[in-house]
């Protein structure tokens, strides 16, 4: 009939709004188990009364980054906050936590910690917001998130690289002070905890601690703060093979000019301006790495002192030119000239075969190379070309067994007393300064 038409129409339209409804209600189940929306979440827990208890505890993933340029580090961490808020209580017969992840963040009242002297910060968003939400049936709320985190780090490089520098992470609530707040480490020195396979390239990490204090601010009072403190020890192979080393072994090639003869100048010269710019180069690529502080680092120490023994070698040479060219002045000066015929001491002799030759040590009558005058020139006369291969020959047979004795006899005396002082003083220097340092 058509009432029955009629009830079973309004039977089944109101079976399908029922089911309409409880689609609707379902994702809003755990809000009216918490009661969400019958309390002002914007005020803290137990606002008025004592300060609110706020337990922290870090796990330390990894330190990604260290930076001496820009004095800061990166460090990436799981951090867990511990509070109870008796608004989130709910009754449960089997004592069990509900866990949510962030979308139920911005309905409720959390810590608002933040990292002081931090550059850049943010959480974890592959492939969902690294954020996670517990609550327990008496209120209690654990509340987790994983970020990493860029800050400051007052580092001191007046011992670089033999240097140690401690770095400080640091946590504080941002609006409420300790009046409103009680932040605290959760489980005491054990609230903080690092990963067993955490390491850096230049650094080895000593030690991780957790401590606490607290700041104060002239316009708002004082507030809690919590500390994750680390030390971190620098490798310094990678410096030794990088400065230290090439810094030795150029100062060690800068000695091989004094075993050089004096008048080599073209090898002297080119051995003391290549070891220097070696240094110089050493030098700005150490530089270039590290912050322009306006204090003395270690390595400039050493580097600049190394440089120091290069240039003196350089100006030692000069000093030996200069006085060589001052005696062979005075003795040109007394043997004067012969009857229009310039005589050919060792110096000139050179110019022929490209040896040094003493006139104390060889035997050859060196007036069988003079060269001949302007009359004789003009006479048509000429040195006698088999003499002058004879004497040569006469020459390279008399060096072959005392180049060693004449080399020797030769060498200036501030050449003599370099090859002791300056290796003496060098490795003097070494024993202070490692002593020093390390």
């Amino acid at each position: 009939t058509l009432r029955n038409l009629w009830q079973h129409v309004v039977g089944y339209t109101f079976n399908y709004l029922l089911k309409i409804d409880s689609t609707k209600v379902r994702p809003m189940k755990s809000e009216q188990l918490l009661r969400i929306e019958d309390h002002d979440f914007a005020m803290r827990p137990g606002f008025g009364g004592s300060p609110i208890p706020v337990g922290i505890d870090v796990q330390v993933e990894s330190i990604d980054s260290i930076s001496e340029v820009d004095m800061d580090f990166t460090m990436t961490l799981y951090l867990r906050h511990y509070w109870k808020d008796e608004r989130l209580s709910f009754p449960s017969t089997r004592n069990r936590s509900m866990t949510f992840d962030g979308r139920l963040i911005k309905k409720i009242w959390v810590p608002d910690i933040f990292f002081v002297h931090s550059k850049r910060s943010f959480i974890h968003d592959t492939t969902m917001e690294n954020v996670m939400l517990r609550v327990y049936p008496d209120g209690n709320v654990l509340f987790s998130l994983r970020i990493t985190v860029s800050a400051m780090c007052f580092m001191d490089f007046s011992r670089f690289p033999l240097d140690t520098q401690n770095c400080s992470l640091e946590l504080e609530s941002y609006a409420y002070n300790e009046e409103d707040l009680m932040l605290y480490w959760k489980h005491g020195n054990e609230s903080l905890s690092t990963d067993e396979h955490i390491s850096l390239s230049q650094f080895f990490i000593e030690e991780f601690s957790a401590s606490s204090g607290l700041a104060f601010y002239s316009s708002t009072g004082w507030y809690n703060r919590l500390f994750i403190n680390f030390a971190l020890r620098r490798h310094i192979f990678f410096f030794v093979l990088q400065s230290y080393f090439p810094s030795m072994l150029m100062v060690m090639l800068s000695w091989v000019s004094f075993w050089i003869d004096r008048r080599a100048v073209p090898a002297r010269v080119s051995l003391g301006i290549t070891t220097v710019l070696t240094m110089s180069t050493i030098i700005t690529g150490v530089s270039a790495s590290m912050p322009q502080v306006s204090y003395i680092k270690a390595v400039d120490v050493y580097l600049w002192i190394s440089f120091l023994f290069v240039f003196l070698s350089v100006i030692e040479y000069a000093a030996v030119n200069y006085l060589t060219t001052v005696e062979e002045r005075k003795q040109l000066k007394k043997r004067g000239k012969a009857a229009g015929l310039y005589n050919i001491d060792a110096v000139q002799a050179m110019a022929f075969d490209g040896c040094y030759h003493d006139t104390d040590t060889t035997d050859i009558d060196l007036t069988t190379f003079s060269v001949p005058s302007e009359e004789s020139s003009t006479r048509g006369q000429a040195p006698s070309t088999p003499t002058l291969d004879a004497a040569r020959i006469k020459r390279k047979r008399s060096l072959k067994g005392n180049v060693g004795r004449i080399i020797l006899q030769n060498n200036h005396a501030i050449d003599t007393y370099s090859r002791v002082i300056f290796p003496t003083v060098y490795i003097v220097f070494n024993f202070f300064y490692w002593g020093l340092y390390i």
